[in-house]
């Protein structure tokens, strides 16, 4: 290096890098925190990786898209707009009811099942309810609509299939908690029926927690209308009694309430 490059350099030096902001400046990147306690050194977990671990369950648990704003704090308990607007007991008492399972969770035997007409709001407590559940107290979840999980494993059969029987179902009926979205919107059939009581059974027999969502009630106001045993069987329909505490809403459809308000 000649003299006036030398000169040059100290008049403009090289940049020092600025610290990476995204690494934690308690660990440093490790997910390890040292602290020192009464003259000794003691390592825990950093907030950091346990809010990562938190944030990977969420991912994991596949919400979809559409869902992932759902929240116990911003559930609508009201029916009406303007001058028209009055709360719905049906679901005040079932955002409660939620409210009240993510609290005493993991000290819980049964799970939930909602059961009520369209745009009631059943989809949207139970993805909360899994959304708290991982983001804040770290339980493995999983969604799935009813009608993609059969679709998923009718796929599964075909030779050209990149997946599985069993790696569709096996999360499934492993996963801590498992929401069922819309059960019975396939009706009942030798093999729907044989792949939900196997589920249903595995997961009861296991000891793990259900929540379910369904659009067919016990006694619909319709006299020709089909009954939830209708569409899933009287055996899953009785196993689902003794699994799940269960909360029936009648409201108006949410969606149709929006619609209207926007017009």
């Amino acid at each position: 290096m000649d003299i006036q490059s030398f000169i040059k350099n100290i008049k403009n030096p090289v940049p020092i890098d600025e610290p990476d902001e995204s690494i934690c400046k308690h660990c440093g990147g490790t997910g390890w925190e040292v602290n020192i306690i009464d003259d000794k050194s003691v390592v825990n977990r950093c907030d950091c990786y346990l809010e990562q671990k938190r944030q990977d369950l969420y991912k994991d648990a596949k919400i979809p898209k559409k869902f992932r704003h759902c929240r116990l704090d911003n559930f609508t308990v009201h029916e009406g707009y303007g001058k028209n607007k009055k709360l719905n007991h049906h679901l005040s008492g079932s955002c409660q009811l939620a409210k009240t399972f993510v609290r005493k969770y993991p000290n819980l035997s049964k799970g939930l099942f909602f059961m009520g007409n369209c745009g009631a709001g059943k989809t949207h407590l139970a993805v909360a309810i899994i959304s708290e559940l991982t983001l804040c107290k770290g339980i493995p979840c999983l969604f799935y609509d009813f009608r993609d999980l059969l679709k998923d494993i009718r796929f599964s059969y075909d030779p050209n299939s990149p997946i599985s029987e069993f790696s569709v179902l096996e999360p499934v009926i492993t996963k801590e908690i498992l929401v069922l979205d819309d059960l019975g919107a396939w009706k009942i059939s030798d093999w729907v029926r044989d792949i939900v009581n196997y589920i249903i059974n595995k997961r009861y027999n296991d000891s793990l927690i259900t929540i379910i969502t369904s659009n067919w009630m016990d006694n619909p106001k319709k006299k020709d209308e089909e009954t939830l045993a209708d569409r899933i069987g009287v055996r899953l329909r009785s196993r689902l009694h003794e699994m799940c505490q269960e909360m029936e809403i009648e409201a108006q459809d949410y969606r149709e309430q929006t619609k209207k308000c926007k017009i």
